[in-house]
């Protein structure tokens, strides 16, 4: 087999507990972004869009719907006779069997799958983040300067800070301390989670952070700063495109209200650099004489017959007359009846909402108490849900599956 000169992993077994109802049986890759992608898509996309055609996907948390997903990687031009796409779960082999306890512990059970590629460079990847990013001008800056590891970083504001990874570095670039969530940063650059190694490098400081009994096995908190102390060549390179974290409600409600309006600040419509996702074969969106449609995303197998203002529809959702959605995500084969009033909520795949139904409305003082930490004012409903005709859905308010009452 011939060798590589650049192979990525892209870490994506993250259960993404903060996404709630969402992620309950699905990875946070997995979750459905933008109309017709799912998040995996965009690392994916910027892979084939840089020129990697090795990509190692690393899976755990329920990995069914992911795995499916990818295939056989042909979507993304990814089905390669030398190379491609491949989940790599957990496995036992003779000597050991475990689930992943960290990122570099994810990445140092994989290594034999990086080692038959013989490649010069390794490029580690989080699966759970909307931007557009050319590797290969990463790639060019690391062996430009002949560094040992290099960094995507974004500058962030300095009050915030506080919630990253912090690099602080020299005039040169060069990474000479890393803090992790420092209550007082003394810069603004923030790690991205996006990784370049020169593979020797990355196979020893991998090795030696296994046999650490006291190592939690993470890239930030142990390799990165070994690497750093032992003193390797460690650079900071900065990106500054659109780049966002979708692992809470609010952000992936937010991340999808971007790309709306004349000029969004995220594009899908850029042909230079084509986001590629699985989406299946469906027939053109439809709007009735009676639709309304405003500054709003409609995928194809859409019929609509209501008033949508600022939402984005996911494939084969149905919104009956009379129905209004406003500043809301609507996730595939959804099905809105007649009357009903949806505002700024996400809604899962396979539901169905009544005719007449209020889902995000004010909420009244006889309303029962419920909790908003993950949700702020935005209102989730899971999966294959069914809200009843008439029935009020209060601002913030999750519906989820439950054994007993069916739906709460």
């Amino acid at each position: 087999m011939l060798g590589k000169k650049i192979v990525a992993m892209l870490l994506a077994g993250g259960q993404g507990s903060r996404l709630g109802e969402l992620t309950k049986s699905m990875a946070k890759p997995a979750v459905p972004f933008g109309g017709k992608y799912r998040i995996i898509d965009f690392p994916l996309s910027n892979c084939v869009n840089s020129g990697i055609d090795t990509v190692g996907v690393l899976t755990q948390y329920e990995p069914l719907a992911l795995n499916a997903y990818l295939g056989s990687g042909q979507a993304w031009d990814l089905d390669r006779m030398n190379g491609g796409v491949f989940v790599l779960p957990p496995y036992v082999s003779q000597q050991s069997g475990e689930w992943y306890s960290g990122t570099a512990n994810a990445i140092y059970q994989n290594l034999p799958f990086i080692e038959q590629y013989d490649p010069d460079y390794v490029l580690i990847l989080s699966g759970d983040h909307i931007y557009k990013m050319d590797y290969s001008k990463m790639l060019e800056i690391h062996v430009a300067k002949g560094a040992d590891a290099t960094i995507a970083v974004l500058n962030v504001p300095i009050e915030e800070a506080h919630r990253f990874g912090i690099m602080n570095t020299d005039d040169s670039g060069r990474i000479i301390e890393f803090e992790e969530k420092p209550t007082e940063p003394k810069s603004t650059k923030a790690s991205m989670g996006i990784y370049i190694f020169n593979r020797e490098v990355l196979t020893r400081y991998l090795v030696d952070d296994t046999r650490s009994v006291s190592s939690e096995h993470d890239f930030g908190k142990n390799v990165i700063p070994a690497m750093i102390n032992g003193g390797q060549k460690v650079y900071a390179w900065e990106f500054t495109g659109y780049w966002r974290d979708v692992g809470t409600i609010a952000s992936l409600w937010e991340a999808n209200m971007d790309l709306l309006g004349v000029t969004p600040p995220f594009d899908l419509n850029e042909k230079e650099w084509r986001i590629y996702s699985r989406s299946p074969v469906m027939p053109p969106h439809y709007m009735g004489s009676d639709a309304e449609v405003e500054n709003s995303l409609i995928t194809e197998g859409c019929v609509v017959h209501g008033c949508v203002r600022r939402s984005v529809l996911f494939a084969g959702v149905t919104v009956e007359p009379g129905a209004v959605i406003e500043d809301s995500v609507i996730m595939p084969h959804t099905v809105i009846r007649a009357g009903a009033v949806i505002k700024k909520a996400i809604i899962g795949e396979n539901v169905l909402i009544g005719e007449g139904a209020l889902v995000g409305c004010e909420k009244l003082p006889e309303d029962e108490p419920y909790d908003t930490k993950l949700t702020g004012d935005i209102t989730l409903v899971a999966n294959s849900m069914e809200i009843a005709g008439g029935a009020r859905v209060p601002a913030g308010k999750v519906i989820r599956f439950d054994p007993e009452n069916r739906a709460e």
